[in-house]
């Protein structure tokens, strides 16, 4: 298995998109070093991975539950609201990518779901109540998808399918 990607504070720092959230990682009230312990894991990076080539999803779809199931994460994310939450959100996804860049992933442009908020979650101010009610995730709606720099080892099924459509029209 290949060897985790290390991301440190000075790592996110001197990313160019990083560093515009210094503010989360000062902030001792967010668990971004929890955060940082988290990703820094070959194990949790494979199954980041794998999310992408095997499932067809996000790559934090692969450690979305271990993730907010964190202690110290969960208890931020559940006693804050979601105006106070969002920038920790983002961050994490800054992390997603310098992890998956490093390991020689690109960004698609595509965001994936991984949760569905009903409207009356999206317009309180409450400590918590703004968390999804269904899909994989709890506290994210959606995530960055990648594709490998080199190539996908596999077509979408979607490309697959345009293709045999393609094929039966001959």
């Amino acid at each position: 298995m290949p060897r985790a990607v290390r991301i440190t504070r000075d790592v996110f720092l001197k990313d160019r998109q990083g560093r515009t959230f210094a503010d989360v990682l000062e902030d001792s009230e967010q668990p971004f070093d929890e955060v940082l312990a988290f990703f820094d894991d070959a194990e949790r990076q494979r199954r980041m991975e794998d999310a992408e080539i095997h499932h067809d999803r996000a790559a934090l779809s692969g450690v979305v539950r271990e993730f907010e199931s964190h202690p110290a994460i969960d208890l931020f994310l559940s006693s804050n609201d979601s105006t106070h939450t969002k920038r920790f959100r983002q961050a994490v996804g800054v992390v997603v990518r310098i992890v998956m860049q490093k390991r020689g992933w690109k960004k698609t442009g595509k965001k994936g779901s991984l949760g569905v908020r009903t409207n009356a979650a999206r317009s309180t101010k409450t400590p918590g109540a703004c968390h999804n009610t269904g899909g994989l995730a709890f506290w994210f709606l959606r995530a960055e998808r990648y594709e490998r720099s080199d190539g996908m080892p596999f077509r979408s099924v979607k490309e697959r399918s345009l293709e045999s459509k393609r094929l039966a029209r001959n």
